[in-house]
Parts: C-alpha cells; sequence; structure tokens
C-alpha cells in the first residue's frame, strides 16, 4: 500500500443483546500513522479490561477520524423480523456501507458477521459508491488488524455508556444478554413494562409474550 493511503476499519459491539442498541463504529487513519494504534496497545475490546478500553477510546479519538451510529431495538426488530428484505446481517452490513461511504476510504478492514464471507463482501460492493475500493473482509478482523480493533474500542465502550444511561433509568438489567442471570431476571420482570428498550423479535422476548397470551387463554 502507499503511505498516502486511507485506512477505515469497522466493528460493532451489541450485536446478541436483548436490551439496547447496536453499536457500530469505524475508524479512520492514513497507513503511515497506523503503527500509533499499536504504541498505544490497541486490542480487540473483548481482550482489554474495562479501565484500558475507556482510556484508549479517549486516545483513539484523537488520532483517528471517526464514526458511530448507534442501532435501537426497534430498527433491528424490522430486521430481524425481514421487512424490506433485510435481516441482522444485511442490516449491519448496511451500516458498513454508509460508515464507508461516509469515509470514501482507499481500504477498508470489515469484520464479517456472516459465515458466508464473499457473500457479505458482495453486498458490500454493491452499495459502496468506490467500486475501487481495497476491501478486506474476514473474520477475526477486530483481533487482526488495529485499526478494527480501535473501532472495536470506540463501539464497545459506547455500547457500555449507553447500557449505563438504561440503567439509571430502568435499574440493574446487566450486560442486556441474556445467557446472563441479572438480564434475565430483568427481563421477566419487565419486558411488557418497558418495551422500548427491548429487541421484541428476539426469541426470549417472544417466549414471554407468548406465555403471556397463553395464560390469557386459558383464563377466558
Amino acid at each position: 500500500m502507499e503511505k498516502g493511503k486511507l485506512i477505515l476499519g469497522s466493528d460493532e459491539a451489541g450485536r446478541g443483546s436483548i436490551i439496547g442498541p447496536l453499536v457500530m463504529a469505524a475508524a479512520v487513519m492514513k497507513e503511515s500513522e497506523l503503527y500509533k494504534l499499536k504504541e498505544l496497545g490497541v486490542k480487540d475490546s473483548k481482550l482489554l479490561l474495562k479501565p484500558k478500553r475507556e482510556k484508549l477510546f479517549e486516545e483513539i479519538q484523537k488520532i483517528t477520524k471517526f464514526n458511530i451510529i448507534k442501532i435501537q431495538p426497534d430498527e433491528i426488530d424490522n430486521a430481524v423480523d425481514g421487512n424490506n428484505g433485510l435481516n441482522l446481517n444485511w442490516l449491519e452490513a448496511e451500516k458498513t456501507i454508509e460508515l464507508i461511504n461516509y469515509f470514501n476510504p482507499d481500504a477498508a478492514y470489515i469484520d464479517c458477521p456472516s459465515p458466508n464471507i464473499e457473500k457479505y463482501k458482495n453486498y458490500l460492493l454493491a452499495g459502496l459508491k468506490n467500486k475501487k475500493i481495497e476491501l478486506v473482509v474476514e473474520h477475526k478482523c477486530d483481533v487482526n488488524f488495529p485499526i478494527c480493533s480501535a473501532a472495536s474500542i470506540l463501539a464497545k465502550v459506547t455500547r457500555d455508556k449507553e447500557i449505563k444511561l438504561i440503567e439509571e433509568k430502568y435499574g440493574n438489567v446487566g450486560p442486556g444478554y441474556t445467557s446472563n442471570p441479572i438480564t434475565q431476571k430483568f427481563l421477566k420482570e419487565n419486558w411488557e413494562k418497558h418495551p422500548e428498550i427491548f429487541r421484541k423479535s428476539w426469541i426470549t422476548w417472544k417466549n414471554h409474550h407468548a406465555e403471556k397470551q397463553q395464560k390469557s387463554l386459558k383464563e377466558f
């Protein structure tokens, strides 16, 4: 690559959560400056402790151009339930296209959520304005490429802040994933009270809804 090339990395946080937004981020730097990320100790957000992530969040914003998109539960539900021909992968792809077109980089490194990398890459290319872009779509991009690691940190810390805001308003929701006992308890007690913060297309939410309907039929 030429040293003057503009490099973009993109990643997400909160994809599997039943509570709160899916956050997507892009970080952009000149290739000649990518070494700064390694000097900072940038790694995939999942490999870093929270204090380190939060410190890097601030440092990354100082040395990169970046953009962060928060996809709220209602938009996710529309995609997962199959409206407009979307699903969660294609929704994420559409937001990735939006991020890439916004910056128009020379190269983009994308952490692929789909098992079919080639199909996902072709979907992205179809929506990109710059068809000559060097597009690298792989699994574990957030581990293998520091620019994607930077994006993963931006996404994760933003997602954590969103969950904290939800907790301040609604109480302890846990991390938002149904594998967590605190989140399970909160979902069971609040799925109907606060529908705006839940992804109602998730099977766990639908199970609570179906159970209530069954009880209503029995009582009737």
